[in-house]
């Protein structure tokens, strides 16, 4: 069963500067080894969530996912996003930019953290924090869009990775 939410922890940065985290989680009924493959390969993305994309697990290696294939280069998706840091089947960071129907900061980037816990042979907790979020009304639609977004994105991750056949 999965639990998502979205949780507003806001600690002062500075003055007047806030920091929000998104946050969300949810249990997967595949191995660990099964669900880091499925998130930094780009034949694990292709199982589940993208077809095509490109993920080089490498510090400042690229984590691109190409949604809007008929788009042109740049309003595709998750261009120009990098990993940031990785602990094998822990911890997988990456920058997250915003959609195109977002254009005012389509080029801003957050980041996401996730953490893989292993609460069974055959069960994955996902723990997702997206950070880095400024204030405005643009990026309060930003907020909007990812808090559903990314609840729909592990669902989907809860859902149909049981059924790939690589562990």
């Amino acid at each position: 069963m999965s639990r998502t939410g979205a949780t507003d922890n806001v600690s002062k940065r500075g003055k007047g500067v806030h920091e929000r985290t998104l946050h969300k989680e949810v249990t997967v009924k595949s191995p660990i080894e099964k669900v880091w493959w499925a998130w930094t390969t780009s034949e694990g993305m292709a199982s589940w969530w993208v077809k095509q994309s490109w993920i080089d697990l490498r510090i400042d290696g690229p984590f691109e996912l190409y949604f809007l294939l008929d788009q042109p280069r740049g309003s595709q998706g998750a261009e120009s996003c990098r990993i940031l840091s990785y602990l094998p089947q822990e911890m997988l960071s990456f920058s997250w930019n915003f959609p195109p129907s977002i254009p005012e900061i389509r080029f801003d980037h957050t980041w996401v953290v996730l953490r893989f816990q292993r609460t069974g042979p055959n069960e994955t907790r996902v723990i997702f924090d997206q950070l880095g979020w400024k204030s405005g009304s643009v990026w309060e639609a930003g907020w909007k869009y990812f808090e559903e977004a990314w609840g729909n994105v592990l669902e989907r991750l809860r859902t149909r990775l049981p059924k790939v056949g690589r562990a």
